[in-house]
């Protein structure tokens, strides 16, 4: 499943902190008493809620408790962000111990608020280096500020799909590594029928699905924040180079309010009716989860992936990509810590668990070991996407103290661009810089 960005909500307020102490087999706190090795039982709340995702995350959780028989996990499924805030917040006996969410936007709201417990000294405790075991964009987004409250637990990485099909029909030889060739190509695959359609090259309206300005954005490899921690959208030239060429793409496919009319006959995004699926678009952003459904609607074309393309300046680091993931941490309120850091350990570095859990649900695996395990059995297609995990020029959006507001912000600013109400792109950038520093500063 794709890591679903939420809106942020409240800043959480509970707080916590550990002290390590060496243990023979297990990690130990002195704020958290409980003895790891003895008989207890733990609650894991986690975000999968179809049949499929939901025994793929069970198989590991019963795996787990067969290397560990004393330890005993409740797991509680199709449980959203908002209700991973309360019950940080809340704590008691009906509170989780383990936690997951399908979004790095919130990682800046636990670490800085403590709701999730400091990872370091358990990682240190058991001699796991995370620089060593997890791609770098993915061991970014895993911490804020210097403190490590969560780990990734398997990942998504965004890429460029195509129609092989159109593409040989268009006389097009492959698919393309810089903008000005993807907006060619997409003119070229953009067939009219009226004030519509009949195939159009690429939907490039933030409305289409997987479309957002961070998406987008990442190919451009920005930096959305400055050393001081304030706005850098206004300063760094990727974002009005990122939205104008957005704008432009809007433009010469045949207008904003065009292509949203065409946009409204799409069918479901996670369904068979996708416009991908059907035809409707040749070309589409899209996850890694895209290419197992895709094949699953049985599509009268053959499927081709691509690492989307990059600016013109910036041929020699195409192969990068966006990141982000489902992340886990400990709860704070846990009095089981000790017993909870052993699942989080199990789901997130234990090898065979973290590549049996991404065969399962086409997800791309979240250690460097997965990534280049002999067990993993996806599409050849599916390379692409471990690729551009691995890649170092890579990127993901940061950690803020509250939350994704800034990507809100910015995605506000990129509807009245490409709609037009937003003519100035400079302008309205220093004013939402203004506008993300204001939230921020009043989240601390």
């Amino acid at each position: 499943m794709p890591a679903f960005r939420r809106k942020s909500a409240a800043v959480l307020a509970a707080t916590a902190s550990i002290a390590l102490f060496a243990s023979a087999c297990t990690g130990q706190s002195s704020s958290a008493t409980d003895d790891a090795s003895k008989d207890t039982t733990i609650t894991f709340w986690h975000g999968w809620n179809s049949p499929g995702e939901a025994a793929a995350i069970q198989a590991d959780v019963d795996a787990f408790q067969k290397a560990h028989p004393n330890i005993h996990v409740k797991v509680v499924g199709g449980i959203n962000d908002d209700k991973i805030n309360q019950a940080l917040r809340a704590g008691g006996s009906n509170s989780p111990d383990v936690v997951s969410s399908f979004t790095t936007n919130n990682v800046g709201k636990f670490c800085s608020s403590n709701a999730l417990v400091d990872l370091a000294p358990f990682l240190k405790k058991d001699g796991i280096d995370p620089a060593k075991t997890f791609p770098k964009t993915m061991n970014e987004y895993t911490q804020f500020n210097g403190k490590r409250c969560t780990l990734p637990l398997l990942g998504d990485s965004y890429a460029l799909y195509y129609n092989k099909d159109a593409f040989k029909a268009a006389g097009i030889d492959g698919p393309p590594t810089t903008w000005s060739e993807f907006e060619a190509d997409a003119k070229l695959l953009t067939k009219p029928k009226g004030d519509s359609y009949e195939q159009l090259g690429f939907m490039p309206n933030y409305h289409g699905y997987e479309t957002t300005t961070e998406h987008y954005l990442a190919q451009w490899s920005p930096t959305y924040f400055d050393a001081s921690g304030k706005s850098n959208i206004a300063k760094d030239p990727a974002f009005e180079k990122g939205l104008a060429f957005q704008k432009q793409l809007v433009d010469g496919l045949g207008g904003f309010t065009k292509l949203e009319k065409f946009r409204a006959s799409f069918g479901e995004e996670y369904g068979d009716t996708n416009p991908f699926n059907t035809g409707q678009v040749a070309m589409a952003m899209d996850g890694e989860w895209r290419l197992g459904m895709a094949l699953a609607a049985k599509p009268k074309f053959d499927i081709g992936v691509a690492p989307l393309p990059v600016p013109d300046g910036q041929k020699a680091t195409h192969g990068k990509g966006y990141l982000t993931g489902t992340i886990a941490g400990i709860a704070a309120t846990s009095k089981k810590q000790n017993a909870g850091w052993e699942l989080v350990k199990f789901l997130t570095t234990d090898t065979d668990a973290v590549v049996d859990f991404a065969n399962a649900i086409h997800n791309v695996p979240s250690t460097l070991d997965a990534l280049k395990s002999p067990k993993l059995t996806a599409d050849p297609r599916f390379k692409t996407f471990l690729d551009i995990a691995q890649n170092p020029n890579s990127t993901t959006t940061p950690a803020s103290f509250n939350g994704g507001q800034y990507l809100v912000s910015l995605q506000n600013l990129g509807y009245d661009v490409e709609s037009g109400k937003q003519g100035d792109i400079k302008a309205g950038l220093a004013r939402t810089a203004q506008e993300i520093d204001a939230a921020i500063a009043q989240a601390k």
